[in-house]
């Protein structure tokens, strides 16, 4: 019994020290978790996210849930639907900062409990690695911002 929790023990120290290292080459100063089903409130995140690009801030986005939503190919009209005042909806804004640098997963866990697989998700959004997602919310400087 102590051998068997010894080797997992180190199986996730292992995996610790391999998500740390990965990390230095990714180590953001903010993480934006999204996990509200509220279309309003989904754009808002990516809103305030884009400002802290705009700002100089270096963002890793989770999707988690209901937010998960956003990153599907076939998202729900209420991810993809142009809202006031500027007619952006939550994907599009997601997209358009991926394109300015920000990494998109969603949660290890969101598409197992939807019943799918990689291929569910726009281009470009990937599947977060629990020890590497610890990793950046942990960072000493960074902030993690929750919706």
């Amino acid at each position: 019994m102590t051998y068997r929790l010894a080797g997992v023990a180190a199986a996730a120290l292992a995996a610790t020290t391999f998500a740390t290292a990965a990390l230095a080459d990714d180590n953001p100063s903010l993480v934006t978790v999204v996990t509200s089903e509220n279309a309003q409130t989904q754009l808002m995140a990516m809103v305030l996210t884009a400002q802290a690009v705009e700002q100089g801030e270096s963002v890793h986005m989770l999707l988690c849930g209901p937010g998960g939503d956003i990153a599907l190919a076939d998202a729900p009209e209420s991810a993809t639907a142009p809202q006031p005042p500027r007619d952006a909806s939550p994907q599009g804004m997601m997209q358009m900062l991926m394109g300015a640098g920000v990494t998109v997963e969603v949660c290890a866990i969101y598409l197992p409990g939807i019943g799918a697989d990689e291929s569910a998700l726009i281009d470009g959004v990937g599947v977060a690695q629990p020890p590497a997602m610890a990793g950046a919310m942990l960072s000493g400087d960074a902030r993690v911002w929750s919706f």
